[in-house]
């Protein structure tokens, strides 16, 4: 009778912690709802101004969590916006009567150069119609000081820092970490360039690898101190000077070196904002943030469509998942909206350092198809590179901004050969009867590849490779031996791709719009995104175990998460890789 209680009372206490959980999601199902359309319809007191922090992570496109809000494993804390509604409400604000000017209050800002730029050329578009921008903070990272170059005024608390020394680019090389554990990396690869496997090999950059990634931070360091010299009115030799002599420590150097208007406290910033807006100093600033600000009511545009596609995250088989570019599911998007009549032109937003060769090629194909029915514009975000590239390049336009990372034309195989590890420490054999010299090709985990297996797996590569360039020159009417001497694996930033003629012009997603509202002959358009954003609720119940499993990995590791990602990524990657190398975190 004791065993039978405990049993019930086991079962009963099971249902009720889920029903409470299925409660808790119903809550922020509503809630979030709520906030939505409270949101949408969002109270902006005139003579206002628009907060912007922009101290969360920023992805391309604003996703939907119905949770945001709650401090639940694997879901946000705070809210957060994509790319695209910053850069969106940035622009509304410009022409929203209501809205005097913009309180900039950045600490750091998570996201790559080319977003970076963006939301600068947002702010500075912004700027041009006579409202003002004061940025104000307790500390500046290079990246919130970038866009903070922008304001009219930037102001730093008394006891603030300012970063200001320069730009650079880490990797974590694990080939000694491995060879510990008896893991041998075998890889077959074509490009000089192509260093995605390097952390597996090496324990320091290849000179190949360090020649490319000084290029393209110079480049991109370039582009980023032309930027801040027009915005300070201070020479790039000056803005040089004092970053490689490391001559901002504190807010009095920020001052003294005119980084910055004044050393401010918190009080005393908003005195400021005040009379600028004619607020009486007992009064509170009337403001919105930029989190809550929709625009306001809004005339749809009428007529036909421009479908705009996010492709972004890594390029894998099959469908892929909402966080990721699945080959099937993206030319299978590609084709429904060639034949739709109502889409006139397509623009394709690509952010990806690529992944499977042949997922790649199968969107590819989509996007020739696309080009031969209506025009395709592609518009590469921080990434557009290995198989990131493989799909832009048959399209009828590409632009990039100066600071994207693009190129990467090479591709990779990675065998790993678990002898050591399986052998000699775990004690675990593997033994196999075939049929056939290659029945068991990369069939044991804890056999090396032989001399006739590598050789089979180099043709694969180098068969991949030939169709790459080929698509290349086939799209950007080149010949394969140009395309062969500027691939290799090589990375260029987007104004280095406009040299080579990999891209056609430099510009973010609106003057690819644009670009594709011409080619299709359109004046007055709708844009149509894709694809379609999944109800939330679904989206949560459906990805729960994924986030909670990020979340886990964010909360213990912090900012070394993205070396076991990276490593994970690779090590779990099937197939012939168009990869760019590792992840490139711009510091």
């Amino acid at each position: 009778m004791r065993s039978f209680f405990k049993y019930v009372l086991a079962t009963v206490t099971g249902i009720t912690i889920v029903v409470i959980l299925f409660f808790v999601l119903i809550i922020g199902l509503v809630m979030s709802t709520i906030s939505q359309s409270s949101s949408k319809d969002a109270d902006v007191p005139s003579n206002a101004v628009l907060y912007v922090s922009l101290n969360h992570d920023i992805t391309e496109r604003t996703s939907e969590n119905p949770l945001e809000g709650l401090n639940m494993p694997g879901y946000a804390s705070t809210k957060s916006l994509g790319l695209n509604d910053i850069v969106a409400r940035i622009a509304a604000a410009k022409t929203d009567s209501r809205i005097k000017g913009i309180y900039l209050n950045p600490s750091y800002v998570n996201t790559g150069m080319a977003s970076l730029k963006e939301i600068h050329d947002a702010l500075q578009d912004f700027k041009s119609s006579g409202k003002f921008i004061v940025a104000y903070s307790d500390s500046y990272t290079q990246k919130a000081y970038y866009l903070a170059s922008v304001a009219d005024k930037i102001y730093l608390n008394p006891e603030g820092s300012l970063e200001f020394n320069g730009l650079s680019s880490s990797i974590a090389f694990v080939k000694e970490a491995l060879q510990k554990l008896g893991v041998e990396m075998q890889v077959v690869k074509v490009g000089t360039y192509k260093s995605a496997v390097e952390p597996f090999l090496l324990n320091e950059m290849s000179p190949a690898n360090r020649l490319q990634v000084t290029s393209y931070l110079e480049s991109m360091y370039g582009s980023f101190l032309e930027n801040i010299a027009e915005g300070r009115k201070i020479s790039v030799d000056s803005l040089r000077y004092v970053a490689d002599n490391y001559l901002i420590r504190n807010a009095e150097d920020a001052v003294k070196h005119k980084f910055v208007d004044g050393r401010l406290h918190k009080d005393e910033l908003l005195t400021e904002i005040k009379k600028r807006l004619g607020v009486e100093e007992k009064k509170d600033i009337p403001a919105v943030s930029l989190l809550d600000y929709t625009g306001g009511s809004t005339s749809e545009q009428t007529g036909d469509r421009i479908a705009v596609v996010y492709a972004y995250g890594d390029i894998v088989d099959g469908e892929g998942s909402d966080t990721n570019i699945g080959g099937d599911r993206f030319s299978r998007e590609l084709r429904k909206l060639r034949r739709d009549d109502r889409v006139k032109a397509v623009v394709l937003r690509v952010n990806s350092p690529g992944g499977s060769a042949l997922a790649s090629d199968i969107i590819a194909r989509e996007v020739e198809l696309t080009r031969q029915v209506k025009p395709i514009v592609v518009s590469m975000g921080d990434y557009a590179a290995s198989g990131g590239y493989y799909i832009s390049a048959l399209a009828d336009s590409i632009f990039a901004e100066r600071e994207t990372l693009t190129g990467s034309i090479g591709v990779f195989g990675l065998i790993p050969n678990l002898q050591g590890l399986l052998n000699n420490k775990l004690g675990v054999h593997f033994d196999e009867v075939k049929t056939g010299r290659f029945s068991g090709l990369m069939s044991s985990p804890d056999k090396p590849l032989t001399e006739e297996e590598r050789a089979i797996i180099q043709g694969d590569v180098n068969r991949v490779y030939n169709t790459f360039i080929g698509k290349v020159a086939q799209g950007r009417k080149l010949s394969t031996n140009a395309v062969d001497s500027i691939g290799q694996g090589r990375v260029w930033t987007g104004l280095q791709a406009e040299g080579h003629g990999l891209v056609d012009g430099i510009g973010g997603i609106d003057r690819a719009i644009s670009a594709a509202a011409a080619k299709a002959k359109l004046k007055n358009y709708k844009l149509a995104y894709y694809p379609t954003v999944k109800d939330p609720f679904s989206s949560i119940l459906g990805t729960s175990k994924e986030r909670i499993k990020a979340w886990m990995l964010a909360d213990e590791l912090g900012d070394y998460r993205q070396y076991v990602e990276q490593l994970r990524t690779i090590t779990r990657s099937s197939g012939i890789q168009a990869r760019m190398p590792y992840t490139i975190e711009i510091r």
